[in-house]
């Protein structure tokens, strides 16, 4: 098992703690780590581009002109592409780009993704993050101790102080640990988690 630093909210070392080798330990997958990004990214598309074909757009139910005999290349329909107004060729038309992944493979990219910050030491443990009030000038004060910029705070649950006074920190997101995934974890320079988090996590992925 990997042994961690633990900080308090002031940035100062109080302690240790020995992370589980199950989920911060594994052997990397890169390929899924990359097949997990790209399967987030595909679902969170809308889908809903359109544009009209010949056979949509208004108009041109007879042959503009006779075949020969005008001096003019032969048209078939004011509705074609190269008309003004005319339609699209291979118009885009709503679609669903969402694609599954087995439970199996995301919970190894997951376990890999933590794995990869534990690797490159961007992985920071707070011992508890408690904040009296709504305040992002303390949370901003926290992580400048901890030294964690761009940082993926996760919490054990919800916290609603912290996911408040961090929301308009510009870098930092917040998610409970059962509301962590591959894609956030990756685009976020740091991890952030608090010893419960850890824990929580531990208990589902080990």
């Amino acid at each position: 098992m990997a042994n961690v630093k633990v900080f308090n909210m002031e940035g100062n070392e109080v302690g240790t703690m020995e992370l589980s080798d199950a989920v911060f330990g594994v052997t990397v997958n890169e390929n899924l780590v990359h097949f997990a990004v790209v399967r987030q990214l595909a679902n969170k598309r809308q889908g809903t581009q359109k544009a009209k074909g010949r056979s949509e757009v208004s108009g041109g139910g007879r042959k503009p002109w006779r075949q020969k005999g005008t001096g003019h290349a032969r048209q078939g329909s004011i509705r074609a592409a190269q008309w003004k107004g005319g339609g699209m060729i291979w118009a885009p038309v709503p679609r669903d780009y969402s694609f599954k992944m087995n439970k199996k493979e995301r919970r190894a990219a997951l376990k890999s993704a933590l794995t990869l910050k534990a690797q490159d030491e961007k992985l920071i443990v707070v011992d508890n993050l408690a904040l009296n009030e709504i305040k992002t000038k303390e949370m901003a004060r926290v992580l400048k101790n901890l030294k964690a910029d761009k940082a993926l705070v996760v919490t054990a649950g919800e916290n609603k102080n912290v996911y408040l006074s961090a929301r308009n920190i510009e870098g930092v997101q917040t998610a409970p640990a059962n509301g962590i995934n591959v894609y956030d974890i990756m685009r976020h320079q740091t991890l952030v988690l608090t010893k419960d988090a850890v824990a929580s996590i531990e208990e589902v992925y080990a």
